[in-house]
């Protein structure tokens, strides 16, 4: 299967133990009868002790209404959690998303609540996490080809990684991948119900209201990291004056086209595989020699022949296929900390076993060794995507992106052709995107952007804070990875903190190093 797109890694990290410890600690949420959107903002939330002990997390579900435009018909409940501040007068809360779409905002908490963004900000700030529409613990979530949350699927497996059989990009080829796609989104259709209809990113940023009302804060504090940036952006640009102290990191550009916003992630990732290398060859450990052009020749070789000719693993009968290749390596290129693990899988690889690309492949799709998946993060990132925008599916357009794709990247471009496949057949149109993300009214909102981040090009964050935004501010952090607050950078940490405890606005990029 082709590449559809990619998740914030943000995300990355929750455990199976995780997962269990929470999946029945979510309470009901207010019973009384919601008629107007005031009705929502108003409810109060029934929490309840969750997490392991001394974590200090409260878990609960917040009602919103299906379809905003109907406040009076059908609801859906999120999954929300929290963690309470450590300071003896917090400043509020702040709601943060880790990426998308498609993650869970509710297990990265559970999983990660004493490491989470910086000590500061866990002291001063309630964490808040929750599960957007559709995904994972909020209900309905979406459900495609896997029947549940830690359930098997040989369906989502074929659809993941399996080859058509035929030559790469041919006419049987496409056929054979529009065949799967269909399939697919009959699938969800008919295991998620009507819901699928309403998981865009705009509902989304209406429910984050509800979520600051239920809080008790009069100004959204938010983070939003990697498609969370976008949620951000939408929440500001409707309500303006109810942001508060906001950050965003790992930006999505909302004002670029679908198939400029693929083809600048494609560039980013080409440019963090070329920054690999390059760090690679200085090693006597690297499985590559020469130079850096001679090294992507060898991984362009390498993945022609899997095209036609998977390699075994040490998994049963699994085979290390292109599409469980192209997944592994992109995985390891979203941190600088897990290129040991692609030196790994190429020097494993080269000698026949593709064990280690396979395991990125499957952490990157959060499929376990059983062969279970651990969230249904990769069925609602299509669902959501799908409603937020597309690609054009005609035959000219695609022959033309193809065109600008492989000339960006002639050995991972390959990889990224026909993209307006994705949501051709999705069973609902895209919802109409907001004229502008200007947010204008709103107070400053600071923007991180990485120098080598793949998954969302720094040049996205510098256009978004200076050129998108009414109001925003840029920190730079020249280094490798996708997104930098949190994350021991203490240049990026110090001035983040500043902001959201203080309200101090940098006076100018810091540019860290």
């Amino acid at each position: 299967m082709r590449d559809l797109g990619f998740i914030g890694r943000s995300a990355l990290g929750a455990t199976v133990a995780a997962l269990i410890a929470v999946a029945g600690a979510v309470g009901p949420s207010n019973a009384s009868t919601f008629r107007t959107t005031s009705d929502y903002l108003a409810q109060k939330v029934r929490w309840s002790s969750c997490g392991s002990p001394g974590t200090n997390l409260f878990c609960g579900s917040v009602t919103v209404p299906l379809d905003w435009s109907k406040p009076a018909g059908a609801t859906i409940n999120l999954a929300v959690d929290f963690r309470q501040a450590t300071a003896t007068k917090p400043l509020g809360s702040v709601i943060f998303n880790p990426g998308g779409p498609g993650a869970s905002g509710y297990d990265y908490l559970q999983s990660s609540s004493d490491t989470l963004g910086t000590a500061a900000l866990r002291a001063n700030y309630n964490f808040v996490g929750f599960d957007p529409r559709g995904v994972q613990h909020s209900t309905p979530a979406v459900h495609c080809f896997v029947p549940g949350i830690g359930e098997k699927s040989s369906a989502m497996d074929k659809f993941l990684y399996g080859n058509s059989g035929y030559a790469w990009g041919s006419a049987k080829d496409v056929a054979a991948s529009r065949a799967e796609l269909k399939k697919f989104a009959t699938a969800c259709k008919s295991n998620t119900g009507v819901a699928l209809k309403y998981l865009d990113t705009v509902s989304t940023a209406r429910d984050l209201d509800v979520l600051r009302a239920v809080m008790g804060d009069e100004k959204l504090n938010y983070l939003g990291y990697s498609y969370g940036t976008f949620i951000g952006e939408t929440y500001a640009s409707l309500f303006p004056s109810k942001v508060g102290r906001m950050v965003l990191d790992g930006i999505v550009d909302p004002t670029v086209k679908p198939g400029v916003d693929s083809l600048n992630q494609l560039k980013g990732f080409d440019l963090a595989l070329n920054d690999y290398l390059a760090d690679c060859l200085k090693s006597n450990s690297c499985p590559f020699t020469g130079s850096v052009s001679a090294a992507l020749r060898k991984i362009q070789v390498f993945l022609r022949g899997l095209e036609t000719k998977s390699i075994p693993t040490t998994d049963g009968t699994r085979k290390l296929t292109v599409g469980m290749a192209t997944a592994g390596i992109d995985m390891a290129l979203y941190s600088k900390s897990y290129w040991a693990y692609l030196t790994a899988g190429f020097k494993q690889a080269f000698n026949g076993d593709g064990t280690t690309l396979m395991r990125l492949a499957d952490f990157y799709n959060d499929r376990a060794t059983d062969g279970s998946y651990n969230s249904n993060q990769m069925e609602a990132f299509i669902a959501t995507s799908c409603l937020d925008s597309r690609e054009s599916s005609s035959p000219a357009a695609m022959k033309s992106q193809n065109a600008r794709i492989l000339k960006a990247s002639p050995v991972m471009g390959r990889y990224w052709q026909f993209g307006g496949l994705a949501c051709a057949y999705w069973p609902y149109p895209a919802v109409k995107q907001l004229r502008s993300y200007s947010a204008k009214g709103s107070p400053t909102i600071i923007v991180v952007g990485t120098t080598g981040d793949p998954a969302t090009p720094y040049q996205q964050a510098v256009h978004v804070a200076k050129s998108v935004l009414a109001n925003g501010a840029l920190i730079t952090y020249n280094g490798e990875g996708h997104t930098a607050y949190g994350q021991g950078h203490a240049c990026v940490d110090s001035a983040v903190d500043s902001f959201f405890v203080s309200g101090t606005v940098p006076a100018k990029d810091p540019n860290c190093r």
